[in-house]
């Protein structure tokens, strides 16, 4: 069985569209899995509009944490062998469940822990480049290996996400979702399948939207996440790039010192990415 994680946010007007696209799923071997986190909008009392005879539908609230701490709370209660994650910005197509228990029923060796497809847009069109059919690959070597742009949607299995928790970083509320990802990475592979089941829109006020600045707030998952992403195996000019974000967001916290920051990434390659990042973090506070 799917588990179907939504997080959810004072988005009490969207979070019907999620419910009618898994209404209309030709395969219902899912439950769906709400958890609000902390909404302070008639979220709750939207979700008891919602009822269903298919599948099972669970919502829980909790103290506001930031997406990540929600997905933890979700990961720690589904029932499923697999978990999908669906935004409230976001919906399904009507055969994603059947093609995902399509594919995980392929799954044969210990190494894979999911499969992933594309993200599209409501015209049906993929985000992203489309240069593959099928690949297995870890989630690190699908971008800078096989260089396949675009956000893609993944299905881990649920003994692996639970094995990665989400890390939770007192004061801070969010977390990118790429470092347990690039975490997972570095000892399992996926599946990856050029078939779009998963639609996304960019909504205004939503985490893309205001990702500089969610980032500002949260200095050091920022910082663990683009200091891990440089010790992996990854193009030099990627790396670089991640010590630069490194340093560009470490100006927003005051926590650690400058001495454990210059220890967390590599000191010869800091000497002109940190002049670098601290201008990107000046121009980064006079924009937001």
């Amino acid at each position: 069985m799917i588990s179907i994680i939504t997080p959810t946010y004072n988005r009490a007007h969207l979070i019907d569209r999620v419910f009618n696209s898994l209404q209309k799923q030709t395969n219902k071997n899912f439950e769906w899995l709400i958890i609000d986190d902390g909404s302070s909008d008639n979220t709750s009392e939207v979700v008891n509009t919602f009822t269903s005879t298919d599948f099972n539908i669970h919502y829980h609230k909790k103290e506001n944490g930031g997406k990540h701490t929600a997905l933890n709370y979700g990961i720690s209660r589904v029932k499923g062998d697999y978990i999908l994650i669906v935004d409230t910005d976001d919906y399904l197509t009507e055969n994603a469940i059947a093609f995902i228990n399509s594919k995980v029923k392929l799954i044969n060796e210990k190494e894979v822990c999911g499969i992933a497809g594309r993200r599209i847009d409501e015209k049906g069109e993929v985000v992203g480049t489309s240069n593959f059919i099928h690949k297995r690959c870890n989630s690190l070597d699908i971008r800078y290996k096989y260089n396949v742009t675009g956000d893609l949607v993944e299905v881990f299995k649920t003994e692996i996400l639970k094995e990665f928790p989400f890390p939770e970083i007192k004061n801070e509320k969010f977390c990118p979702e790429a470092l347990v990802w690039n975490r997972i990475a570095q000892e399992y592979k996926i599946d990856f399948y050029n078939e779009g089941f998963y639609v996304t829109e960019y909504l205004p006020g939503g985490l893309t939207d205001r990702i500089t600045k969610i980032r500002m707030n949260s200095p050091k998952a920022s910082m663990i996440h683009y200091s891990e992403l440089a010790s992996y195996n990854i193009p030099l000019k990627e790396k670089l790039k991640a010590i630069i974000n490194f340093w560009r967001f470490s100006f927003n916290d005051k926590g650690w010192s400058f001495k454990e920051k210059y220890n967390k990434v590599n000191k010869l390659y800091s000497l002109f990415c940190l002049p670098l990042g601290f201008l990107m973090y000046i121009n980064d506070k006079r924009k937001i």
